[in-house]
């Protein structure tokens, strides 16, 4: 993904290609169930519990359809994962 200096996203490459983010994106984070998956960390590595969500509206081009991406990251990770992709209609 690439960000403003902000912190907002303003594209999302995938398959090759850049999807540009035409739609204001909506941001939150999730809880990561850390009793389940048995993470652990040394004391003073900080979060290792919140994902981090974008659901963003996208297109190749102007004349492109309109897609929804819902992209995911780990705590702890620098890679964005893409969840799902459906179409925006």
């Amino acid at each position: 993904m690439r960000f403003s200096p902000t912190g907002r996203p303003l594209a999302v490459r995938y398959d090759g290609r850049l999807w540009v983010i035409t739609e204001e994106p909506l941001h939150w984070f999730e809880r990561d169930s850390w009793w389940q998956t048995r993470t652990s960390a040394p004391v003073g590595i900080g979060n290792i519990v919140d994902i981090e969500f974008w659901r963003v509206q996208v297109k190749l081009s102007s004349n492109s359809a309109l897609r929804t991406f819902l992209l995911r990251r780990e705590p702890a990770s620098t890679q964005w994962l893409l969840d799902s992709i459906t179409d925006a209609n």
